[in-house]
């Protein structure tokens, strides 16, 4: 049984879309753009992994026809909507080779919203349909595109306070500041290893490994883009209970004596942990100890508790003042806080930290759930829309503009009308714009043809896009 038979990767009022479009229709062209949402820009992001996995190739073949015969016929309950003769044609006629050209902006690129970041088409007349039955699947592109998309402000707003507050010698460390601690949150191992690879082109440290082997796999990365440190959890740490809590600590700094090693440490009593035990009777064993520990709370309300920790660990082991006038703990100490991290309190936390006088190079974070699964479609709002056709040969262009309700009672346009025509997106001086193909201009149309009749034409490596989106934080 096929588990990744395309055929069988679509919603399924698709499968009556053949006899649905209007007679004599035979190209059908669709598009892909974020509409808005939290960001006003997109990092686009994961069309190769989809492509690779999915479209390349002969993916079309007798028994994943046979496949979907059997199953659609009882989804449907009835055999004249899924019609086998549209698959076999494509088996017959290409090979198995999925008959659509797909053109795309350069994964990795920074998009403002509203303009087109993917256009598909069909190359076979007789295969109109194939366009937007392919659209299920495409439509996946919007996760690894607003993971990046949010890991990617996310770096923006580290390095703006690294900027602020960090020592000149600890700006090179801001794309270890957020680490990936998201694969228990995630519905599969597929999106923990999508979403992994999306956060992996802003920051290397991840405890999702798997999202390193999908880098390699699906872009050829050279080298593991990953990095993660030895670290305890409340298993180890509770093991004696709370009067071997010191004992257990001791032997943890004996078990990694060089090098990072973080310990969860609110398991009783974080500030007495900090204050008594890793402040008071391991003081000088850490400070003599060639490495970082890192010390992680893991409870509370992450503003409050970092600033009540941080001024108990500055007291105890002492701290410098930086170049820029912000306080710095010793070397060998530093926080990380993973508990309730996103975005938000990612801003929260740094501003209470510069206006206490302490630099960002004193914290790193762990974020779970919300960097690689409280994430929809919806979060960008990623849409794709047919724009052109051709009925019998004679252009068409395709435009939905609704008029809708608002919570006033209100008709208003909605923010859902589509574009209409075949579209180009240009890199003027001011920025992106999308226009109509049919529009001449001096720029270069930057959709370039990623994947033809079965075909990848453009073969991207991960280091390439990660040099990418990384160029768009130094504007």
């Amino acid at each position: 049984m096929y588990t990744d038979n395309i055929i069988l990767m679509a919603d399924a009022y698709k499968y009556s879309h053949h006899k649905l479009y209007y007679p004599g229709t035979n190209k059908i062209y669709s598009y892909l753009e974020s509409r808005g949402g939290l960001f006003g820009e997109t990092a686009f992001f994961g069309l190769q992994y989809i492509i690779k996995k999915y479209f390349t190739g002969a993916v079309v073949n007798k028994e994943a026809i046979d496949q979907a015969e059997a199953l659609l016929n009882g989804v449907f309950g009835r055999n004249d909507v899924f019609d086998r003769r549209k698959f076999d044609y494509i088996l017959e006629k290409h090979g198995g080779y999925l008959p659509v050209c797909i053109k795309a902006v350069k994964e990795g690129s920074i998009i403002p919203v509203r303009n087109v970041l993917m256009t598909i088409e069909n190359t076979d007349p007789e295969c109109y349909w194939l366009t937007n039955f392919l659209e299920t699947i495409l439509m996946q592109t919007w996760y690894p595109s607003s993971v990046a998309t949010l890991s990617f402000h996310i770096r923006q707003i580290v390095e703006n306070y690294y900027a602020e507050t960090a020592s000149a010698t600890a700006l090179g460390g801001t794309p270890f500041v957020l680490n990936d601690f998201g694969f228990r949150g995630t519905s599969s191992g597929e999106s923990a290893g999508i979403g992994g690879m999306s956060h992996l082109l802003n920051f290397k440290g991840s405890d999702t490994v798997i999202a390193a082997v999908y880098a390699q796999k699906f872009y050829g990365a050279s080298s593991v883009m990953a990095a993660s440190v030895p670290a305890t959890e409340h298993s180890i740490m509770t093991l004696l209970g709370e009067e071997g809590e010191l004992e257990v600590m001791q032997n943890i700094l004996k078990a990694y004596p060089t090098g990072i090693i973080s310990v969860v440490s609110d398991s009783y009593d974080i500030f007495r942990a900090a204050a008594e035990y890793w402040g008071g009777a391991m003081k000088e064993d850490i400070l003599q100890r060639q490495g970082t520990l890192v010390i992680r709370p893991d409870s509370g309300d992450p503003v409050q508790t970092l600033l009540h920790l941080f001024g108990i660990l500055m007291e105890k082991f002492g701290c410098t003042i930086n170049e820029k006038g912000y306080k710095v703990l010793p070397p060998q100490v530093r926080v990380i806080q993973g508990d309730g991290i996103n975005i938000d309190s990612i801003r929260s936390i740094y501003k209470a930290l510069k206006d206490a006088g302490i630099s960002a190079e004193n914290l790193v974070l762990g974020m779970g759930g919300a960097l690689l699964q409280r994430l929809d479609r919806d979060s960008q709002q990623f849409a794709i829309k047919c724009s052109y056709a051709e009925i019998n040969g004679q252009p068409v262009n395709v435009q939905k503009h609704p008029v809708e309700m608002n919570d006033a009672g209100k008709m208003v346009q909605s923010f859902k009308t589509s574009k209409s025509g075949r579209q180009q997106l240009v890199l003027t001086p001011e920025g992106y714009r999308t226009i109509p193909e049919t529009e001449s201009s001096p720029y270069a149309n930057e959709l370039e043809t990623v994947f033809e009749n079965g075909i990848l034409l453009r073969d991207e490596k991960f280091e390439s896009v990660q040099e990418r989106i990384n160029a768009h934080l130094k504007r």
